[in-house]
């Protein structure tokens, strides 16, 4: 238990930063949150290749579930993010653009993750 919460810790670490810095590279304030979207599909692209690469596999079960799907994917992901930003476009009256965003980041980020899984299955 202590040794998966260590791999939890350091990878959460890695992907809060990732996080951090992808957002401080692409925000530019009022506009449409194109950082959390980016965000949000690549995670979900890279759980898709995580999960085909890893499933059954003696390292996956042992270290990489926690270090890479819980800890950084977990750190660097940012699901509460997207929900306040969408209330936030409902709350200054742009209901529009947070239907489009809802929309945006179910449908890709489902699909990245299925396109990541088959990348690694074929």
């Amino acid at each position: 238990m202590i040794q998966s919460l260590c791999w939890i810790a350091l990878g959460g670490a890695v992907g809060a930063i990732g996080r951090f810095l992808v957002t401080t590279w692409l925000f530019v304030p009022g506009q449409f949150p194109w950082p959390t979207l980016l965000i949000n599909f690549s995670g979900s692209f890279a759980i898709g290749l995580i999960w085909g690469v890893g499933f059954e596999q003696p390292w996956f079960e042992t270290w990489g579930r926690y270090l890479l799907v819980v800890g950084v994917l977990g750190g660097f992901t940012t699901f509460s993010a997207f929900s306040l930003e969408t209330v936030g476009l409902v709350e200054g009256g742009r209901v529009p653009e947070a239907v489009i965003y809802i929309l945006a980041s179910v449908l890709t980020c489902v699909t990245a993750a299925w396109l990541g899984q088959r990348l690694v299955t074929f």
